[in-house]
């Protein structure tokens, strides 16, 4: 589809129901959801999308908050309008998560349900500034430099080297993404410019550690009123199980499930896991 700005969206869809849809992380792109969509496709139309700047979809070049939080909103926003979807269950995490949460604030209408795994938020995000777990998030300092893309763009093994270590830090159940999952990786992003399209995120300020330091001067937002399930995979050493903290504060009176052996890749670690948490939404 074509977005209200003219640049193209790509998305796959697959089986018929109730309208799921689902919203990736970084490094990803829709191939997150490989392993969950074959588990919901009978029971739902599931929808993945590429963000903007990700895999198929345009990265058009546009000022960088054309790839925050906002804009990111407004273009799964634009794929329900285009499919003629009144309201769909929004599946997240990761960047996902941030923007499903951002979809459930503007247009709670459309959200009838968020399925989230380790969902960045407020509370979250206090966390990650302190001392002792600043480190870990050293990459989005670096994102945010032109090295970055002098180094790593359209440089196949170095796309490989870098990706994978995000892969196997964050990971817990390496199983589930081989080889297979690695090389679909690498192809999508080792195409010149995507590694940099990728990074517009970051620089919009949108990442974890940014917004929380635009946080501390903001007032707090109001929660937002739809149904969430969160699923925590207590494994992930980015957004760990204390990180949970404070998430009542934006999703009031959400469940939370917490996989004791799941890193970070939540959709392609504990697919069945997630597809309950989605059903519970249908």
């Amino acid at each position: 589809m074509l977005d209200r700005q003219g640049h193209r969206v790509h998305y796959t869809r697959g089986g018929s129901g109730p309208p799921v849809v689902c919203l990736h992380g970084w490094p990803g792109f829709w191939f997150d959801y490989r392993r969950l969509r074959p588990l919901l496709e009978e029971d739902a139309d599931v929808i993945a999308i590429d963000l903007r700047g990700f895999g198929a979809s345009d990265r058009p070049n546009l000022h960088v908050r054309e790839y925050g939080r906002d804009a990111q909103a407004a273009v799964v926003r634009g794929v329900l309008d285009d499919l003629g979807i009144a309201a769909a269950v929004l599946v997240g995490y990761d960047i996902g998560s941030a923007v499903a949460i951002q979809v459930a604030r503007d247009v709670p209408e459309r959200v009838t349900g968020l399925v989230l795994g380790n969902p960045m938020h407020p509370g979250a995000g206090r966390l990650a500034l302190s001392p002792d777990h600043r480190g870990e998030f050293w990459y989005q300092d670096f994102h945010r430099l032109s090295l970055a893309d002098e180094l790593i763009d359209g440089e196949p093994a170095a796309i490989e080297a870098y990706l994978r270590y995000f892969y196997d830090h964050w990971g817990h159940r390496h199983a589930s993404f081989g080889p297979d999952h690695m090389a679909a990786l690498v192809r999508t992003y080792a195409e010149p410019g995507a590694f940099s399209a990728s990074l517009n995120w970051y620089r919009s300020g949108s990442s974890t550690v940014f917004a929380a330091m635009a946080a501390r001067s903001a007032p707090p937002q109001p929660g937002v009123a739809v149904p969430a399930a969160v699923l925590w995979g207590a494994a992930d050493p980015i957004f760990p199980l204390p990180f949970a903290e404070g998430l009542d504060e934006t999703l009031p009176g959400h469940t939370m499930t917490v996989l004791d052996d799941v890193g970070h890749f939540v959709p392609l670690e504990a697919p069945r896991e997630m597809a309950v948490a989605v059903r519970s939404m249908l």
